[in-house]
């Protein structure tokens, strides 16, 4: 249990570190909040039309929630690292520094499930390209491909891609799946009634984060 508490502690700090708005900042660009959506992640950095800062957004939002998995792999045993990849999910996403209003999360999923096993994370990727390519729409592509993570991480453990329970990897990525599909609630209003913002629109284009 003392692991366990240790893992969300450090996952949790991991994930909450506000790259995007650090690296905005630090560009001389100001408050990233108070443009687009409002969020810190790489999907709102891109809105400055910075690209080189969105893709640093986008990369070390990944890695965050990867380090958080691979440190409570190496220091406590069991389902640690599952913890601590929730924990990490929830940091980027309701960080306390800035008044539990984070980014949506989709660039820290992306890092946790490449840290927990590799090809899911790759697979989660694919399926945002795959529909980015065919349809255009930022929000649309990750929704599909966090709705798909469950199924891959069982998966995973049937192919023997991880030494994960199968069960539970499933079950993590379900719930991390459950709070991005909340955090795009808008979006998903936006989808249905057909005026969602697409790809390369501007400076609303959208990339994972």
């Amino acid at each position: 249990m003392t692991g366990y508490i240790l893992a969300a502690i450090v996952g949790y700090l991991l994930g909450s570190i506000p790259f995007g708005l650090l690296i905005t900042r630090g560009a001389g660009l100001g408050d990233v909040r108070k443009i687009g959506s409002g969020n810190i992640g790489a999907t709102n950095v891109l809105r400055t039309g910075r690209r080189e800062l969105a893709a640093a957004t986008l990369v070390l939002d990944a890695l965050k929630g990867a380090a958080a998995v691979l440190v409570a792999r190496y220091f406590w045993p069991g389902d640690a690292e599952l913890v601590a990849a929730l924990a990490a999910f929830l940091g980027h996403c309701y960080p306390v520094w800035l008044g539990f209003k984070g980014g949506k999360g989709v660039a820290t999923m992306i890092g946790v499930l490449l840290g927990l096993a590799w090809p899911v994370g790759l697979i989660f990727c694919a399926v945002w390209l795959v529909i980015a390519l065919a349809r255009r729409l930022s929000s649309l592509s990750a929704l599909t491909a966090a709705v798909t993570a469950p199924i891959f991480a069982y998966v995973a453990w049937l192919m023997e891609w991880t030494a994960l329970d199968g069960v539970r990897f499933a079950a993590t990525a379900a719930v991390i799946a459950v709070l991005l599909i909340w955090n795009h609630r808008s979006n998903i209003g936006r989808l249905m009634a057909g005026t969602e913002p697409k790809i390369g629109a501007g400076k609303q284009a959208a990339g994972p984060g």
